[in-house]
């Protein structure tokens, strides 16, 4: 091998700063190192694939506009688990072997995944099957990756929630409503809980803290007897159960369960409760897209250079973390091991209620 070659690839869902950090790892590992760096297409699907579907990226593939850019111009994939593929004839096949066979098809030396939790867990199993040098870059807009305090993603669509509130308010006050947002995040209540304090939202109900209709509906009933307001806003976290305990779900064409929906459901209950005029809205998938925010792109490109530096030291099997202001590194074990739910004694908790903001549960 006459040039050090190193991979990259985006797995998992889709989120703003991935192109930022792809970006930061090919002019780190050129500028800084003098090496070559492979795009590979389609997170872990471009390495089974026949050919390897990936490029070899360099100073042309970043024009300047990519920075700019939501998403991930090299692809990505949220199925497929390579462990467990599955097959046209409704089997499911192990083929990591051909993973690892495609790393060493194009020569490469080490690689870097940017993904979550989810991608974290299967990425390091592969590598450690495969002895390949390993650095993880977290991305999710959950943030629930566990040892860093920020995600690439989190904060576009924390400020994307934050924008259709104070698009809601207005309505919710014209016509004297309490409009209900449901916003993405899986298992963890993060972005409801940053957008709903930013937002000046009345209540707020995330996974961790089981709710009571009972209190939300006297919340609201609060406002419009003591507060003189005859309208509100609530944040609902997609993951939110409902009042039997049970996720609110739905079936795509592939036969998968997602989250969404409760917030019709709390909607009801509320008009049930109060007959107070709700209406709905469902975020979804908006919440990926668009422009980076500043935090994303400034962490996305320091995420990127310190992975590069792991590599070139030989510190592999390892994820870069944003923890008290700067980057650090830990151990991959203790990554996909822990799960980063909000810390319900934690300080934005505790500023909601300093607020007088609801949580469903006093």
């Amino acid at each position: 091998m006459s040039k050090k070659r190193i991979g990259i690839l985006t797995s998992g869902g889709d989120c703003a700063g991935l192109n930022a950090a792809i970006r930061a790892v090919t002019r780190r590992a050129m500028e800084g190192y003098g090496w070559e760096v492979v795009g590979i297409h389609n997170g872990t699907l471009g390495l089974i694939s026949t050919p390897v579907d990936a490029e070899v990226l360099d100073h042309k593939t970043f024009s300047g506009t990519l920075l700019r850019q939501g998403g991930t111009f090299l692809g990505t994939t949220n199925k497929g688990d390579p462990f467990a593929y599955p097959m046209e004839d409704g089997s499911l096949k192990d083929r990591s072997a051909e993973f690892i066979e495609g790393f060493r098809e194009l020569d490469l030396c080490g690689l870097i995944g940017v993904g979550g939790d989810g991608s974290m867990k299967i990425l390091n199993k592969l590598c450690e099957r495969g002895n390949i040098p390993f650095i993880g870059i977290p991305k999710t807009i959950d943030n629930d990756v566990a040892c860093t305090e920020f995600s690439i993603g989190f904060t576009t669509a924390v400020n994307v929630a934050v924008d259709a509130l104070d698009r809601l308010h207005p309505t919710a006050a014209s016509h004297h409503r309490v409009m209900i947002l449901e916003v993405m995040g899986r298992d963890a209540g993060h972005i409801a809980l940053h957008a709903g304090i930013a937002g000046g939202a009345d209540v707020i109900l995330v996974p961790e803290i089981p709710y009571d209709m009972a209190k939300v509906a006297a919340k609201i009933r609060h406002i419009y007897e003591h507060e003189h307001r005859s309208h509100a806003l609530i944040v609902v976290s997609e993951a939110v159960k409902a009042a039997d305990g049970k996720p609110v779900m739905t079936q795509n064409d592939e036969g998968r369960f997602n989250y969404g929906g409760v917030g019709h459901v709390i909607g009801e209950q509320l008009y049930k409760m109060t007959k107070a005029e709700t209406r709905v809205t469902v975020l979804g998938h908006v919440q990926r897209g668009g422009k980076p925010a500043m935090r994303d792109r400034v962490i996305a490109s320091a995420f990127g250079v310190s992975a590069v530096d792991l590599l070139a030291r030989g510190k592999t099997n390892r994820m870069v973390a944003w923890q008290h202001r700067k980057v650090v590194d830990v151990a991959l074990e203790d990554v996909v091991s822990h799960y980063n739910n909000i810390d319900v004694s934690g300080t934005l908790v505790h500023t909601a209620r300093g607020l007088g903001i609801c949580l469903g549960d006093e």
